[in-house]
């Protein structure tokens, strides 16, 4: 062993209680260990062949004082948190290398150790890849490829690759944003690699990998189950202070104040999305985010929120009475609700399709249906409208329950076919009544085993009796009041 070796060793050794524990610094995840990477990126070597090789690009530096996030793809396949690398897997020989900038002494002075080029073996050892280079080497060495055999294929991103609180679908919207501004028109940087991928490797083709991550993402592993259960957990928590906290005359975003300190006093480092915090006639536009109306007694308040854990997302949704007592019309269309989604709830196991499960569901509606006294014909209606709907989707092959959740709050994967263990996803069904623009909804994250289907979110309360209990219970909002009531309108 080269005494070079055995420094790097000596380090290791010493790095979780120094540089990690003392300084607070993470140079490489502490959640997964390099093995697991290492059979992500066996999976892709599966897919994509001896004659494929992966050229990804990590996320830039960030805008504004921003703390750098490692984008979902290059984080899923390295665990490396540094701007601006490269990944490259050559499938011919099942080594992968990382590409990092070289070392900024004034930077690492100013904001603490990052690793770099500089960094070879100590990157090695932490993360497990066989190789690491200089971002300005990743031409040559794909250069090689072209020397080597013509049938080479370059696989890269071609979808928007997934930020900080951010999922593919409003990446494509930033997308089609930018293209749709005369005075923009940019191309995105993913497509932008791609054209200099072709300009400078004119006789590679280069395809998706897309396709194959988006595969594998899927699927969750152990790990990433227990990082989903926690992100699930703060969700709930941050909901229930919410329950707690709520009351006329607060500002909707007062909520997000509340929850986002339940997050990063538990380890959050972001949102997962957006807070969605909606009272009244707010809540009938489902993504509203303003959150700048001042909350009136007999309001029915949606609260949609939930943090980004260690790369890790949920998607958790309640409602509550801002005046603390659900009203007669609260609790006869939320208690309907709340019935029709038990009954999806009930229904959700492992080997049976979305199909199959709406189905039974929609059988239990019906009945529910029958037995239920409407106060308004517009409510029934409603109700009615619902289990229609819910029965459509019912008799289409290819429905599902709701979106996948995982390192995206709409997180990548098919969830066509029978359920399978370690998929997890949400379900989020929404009653309407139009004429007086009334919206409700709940949310849930559902893990699915071998034998049976794990509701994380289940400990936030949903029966109109436990949400009226917590919400007699003094709440942050009235121990630490704000200084002065905010000006402004309600919206």
């Amino acid at each position: 062993m080269t005494f070079r070796r055995i420094l790097s060793l000596a380090f290791l050794l010493i790095l979780p209680f120094t540089a990690l524990a003392q300084d607070g610094m993470r140079l490489f995840t502490q959640d997964f260990p390099p093995e697991e990477f290492a059979a992500r990126r066996a999976r892709v070597f599966d897919a994509i062949g001896e004659f494929g090789v992966v050229v990804l690009q990590g996320e830039p530096t960030p805008r504004g004082y921003t703390r750098f996030r490692q984008s979902n793809e290059f984080y899923y396949l390295t665990g490396i948190e540094v701007p601006h690398a490269y990944l490259l897997m050559d499938g011919s020989t099942g080594h992968s290398t990382i590409f990092l900038p070289h070392r900024d002494d004034g930077r690492e002075r100013s904001e603490g150790k990052m690793l770099s080029a500089e960094d070879g073996q100590l990157v090695l050892d932490l993360s497990g890849l066989d190789a690491v280079g200089a971002i300005e080497d990743l031409s040559g060495a794909l250069s090689r490829y072209g020397r080597r055999d013509a049938r080479t294929t370059l696989y890269t991103l071609f979808f928007p690759a997934e930020g900080m609180s951010e999922s593919r679908d409003l990446g494509m919207r930033r997308r089609a944003d930018a293209a749709a501004d005369p005075w923009d028109g940019a191309p995105s940087r993913e497509a932008r690699f791609i054209r200099l991928l072709r300009e400078k490797f004119p006789s590679f083709e280069v395809a998706s990998l897309n396709p194959t991550l988006d595969g594998l993402r899927l699927i969750k592993s152990e790990r990433e189950m227990e990082l989903i259960r926690k992100a699930t957990r703060l969700a709930g928590l941050g909901l229930m202070e919410a329950m707690r906290s709520v009351e006329p005359g607060q500002k909707e975003m007062e909520l997000d104040a509340v929850a986002k300190y339940i997050y990063w006093l538990n380890g959050a480092q972001g949102d997962a999305y957006y807070s969605l915090i909606a009272s009244s006639v707010n809540a009938y536009r489902p993504h509203y985010n303003a959150g700048t109306r001042t909350m009136q007694d007999g309001d029915f308040l949606l609260m949609d929120y939930a943090p980004d854990y260690r790369y890790y997302m949920s998607d958790v949704t309640r409602m509550m009475p801002v005046s603390g007592r659900f009203s007669e019309q609260q609790r006869e269309l939320y208690g309907i609700y709340l019935k029709f989604y038990r009954a999806i709830l009930d229904h959700i196991r492992p080997g049976v399709t979305a199909q199959q499960i709406k189905m039974e569901a929609v059988e239990n509606m019906k009945v529910l249906l029958e037995n239920w006294t409407f106060s308004k014909e517009i409510y029934k209606s409603a109700a009615e409208n619902f289990v229609a709907q819910y029965e459509r989707g019912a008799k289409s092959p290819n429905t599902r329950l709701g979106h996948g959740i995982g390192m995206a709050t709409h997180d990548v994967g098919t969830f066509i076919g029978p359920l399978r263990d370690g998929m997890v996803f949400t379900i989020e069904p929404a009653l309407r009544v139009p004429e007086e623009k009334i919206y409700i909804r709940l949310e849930d994250v559902i893990i699915i085993h071998e034998d049976h289907a794990e509701i994380v979110s289940d400990f936030a309360p949903m029966e109109i009796e436990d949400i009226e209990r917590l919400m007699r219970e003094e709440g942050m909002l009235q121990k630490y009041p704000r200084e002065e009531q905010p000006s402004g309108g309600t919206n």
